[in-house]
């Protein structure tokens, strides 16, 4: 069984993938200026963070390989400064497709010690592991911190949230913080059981971001637009009603068949527009209810 689950959840990513990483050729990359020297990549995948400043080039996340020359050439229009690092906030393709592609461009990899053991060992469509190139070379447990351009960037780990490797970067001058995928901006999110996440984990994991951040806070979502403190705060309220609302049926000694099946549970967020082609309204009910079952 366990095994089973793996293969599907695997089988799962992996069609993300490929529908994520079909016609490249059309994709064209838009940045988005944060701050004096923050910025926001956005492409196909999980938003890309690029820093950049007499240090060099800093950047989070680089979704699928097809798109790096695509990457490198948004970036030099930025800086002509040497790619100094590359932090991956967790381990899904469709941020760290790029990773070889950036290595070879000079950046130094670094993520949680659970996205270099994850990347390690998945093997691809083709049943192949990736290049020891794709791979972090700085891995941490809990937290660091990188002094690059003038100011500290914070990256802590935390805990059985999207994933088990999940890190969140805050730019502590510039008022910037990257999610990663602890936050699908008004849409529902796609917590990955199998790889370690939990509907508990992904909410204290917002809750803790919103601690270290105020109003004029500039948030770079894992998928959707730039956001804010408001706005992530309108989806921790979301997450919390929807454990709420599934608690309750589970309590009630309904089925998994029946809270997947009662719109109720999910319809004011529904209304709202959160349901999405992936994570529609019966799968984020379904992933809440074997998460809070166990």
């Amino acid at each position: 069984m366990k095994r089973l689950k793996i293969l599907l959840s695997l089988f799962i990513l992996f069609t993300i993938a490929l529908s994520e990483a079909q016609n490249m050729d059309d994709i064209k990359i838009e940045t988005i200026k944060l701050t004096d020297n923050v910025y926001m990549l956005l492409g196909r995948g999980g938003n890309m963070g690029v820093s950049v400043g007499e240090d060099g080039v800093f950047v989070i996340d680089d979704q699928f390989a097809p798109l790096t020359p695509k990457h490198l050439e948004a970036i030099r229009k930025l800086s002509d400064g040497p790619i100094q690092y590359l932090v991956n906030t967790h381990w899904h393709g469709d941020h760290t497709g790029g990773n070889a592609n950036m290595a070879e461009a000079g950046a130094t990899i670094m993520a949680h010690d659970n996205v270099r053991k994850r990347l390690a060992t998945t093997p691809n469509r083709q049943n192949q592991l990736p290049p020891k190139e794709a791979l972090p070379v700085i891995t941490y447990d809990s937290q660091m911190t990188v002094h690059i351009n003038g100011e500290p960037v914070a990256i802590y780990h935390v805990d059985n949230a999207h994933t088990d490797g999940d890190s969140i970067i805050y730019f502590a001058e510039s008022n910037v913080m990257h999610t990663g995928d602890t936050y699908f901006q008004a849409r529902y999110p796609y917590i990955d059981l199998n790889s370690g996440g939990s509907v508990d984990g992904y909410i204290a994991a917002v809750e803790r971001s919103l601690m270290l951040i105020d109003d004029n806070t500039k948030i770079i979502p894992g998928h959707g637009p730039v956001s804010n403190k408001e706005e992530y705060s309108a989806f921790l309220k979301m997450m919390k009603a929807l454990r709420e609302n599934v608690l309750a049926a589970i309590e009630s000694g309904k089925s998994e068949e029946e809270i997947v099946g009662d719109s109720s549970i999910t319809k004011t967020y529904d209304d709202l527009g959160y349901a999405w082609n992936f994570i529609n309204s019966e799968r984020i009910r379904k992933t809440f209810y074997l998460s809070l079952k166990k």
